[in-house]
């Protein structure tokens, strides 16, 4: 009987110890997932990224295809040129100055210059 208990004992001794040094079949598998989902975060930002820069694209075709539709009638006076209101909507809309610069075919520096002197003009920005 003591053979017995001592042997079942130094079995179990045995297994507890190998268990120690066998491979997690659960641990692989929760990498895998891991690994899956962290590839799955990165594709979903890469594509948030590519639609924000189409619909900053169509906003601002579809700013200068309003300002080029409707022109001032020949009894109004126009009180600012197309051009420069397109610039001053896109910045009030929180574009950047080097993508409004790309969308109008200006340089960046005569954007700021136009967003300086209306700001010197009393215009809110």
């Amino acid at each position: 009987m003591i053979y017995v208990i001592s042997t079942v004992a130094a079995v179990a001794i045995g297994l507890f110890i190998l268990s120690f040094f066998m491979n997690d079949r659960m641990k692989e598998l929760e990498n895998q997932v891991e690994q899956v989902n962290i590839t799955m975060m990165q594709s979903n930002y890469q594509l948030k990224k590519k639609m924000k820069v189409l619909e900053e694209e169509l906003l601002a075709e579809d700013l200068t295809e309003e300002i080029t539709k409707n022109p001032a009638t020949k009894n109004e006076e126009p009180k600012k040129m197309p051009l420069v209101e397109t610039v001053l909507s896109m910045y009030h809309k929180g574009y950047k100055t080097h993508y409004i610069a790309k969308q109008t075919n200006l340089s960046e520096h005569d954007v700021l210059s136009m967003i300086q002197q209306k700001k010197g003009a009393g215009v809110q920005t």
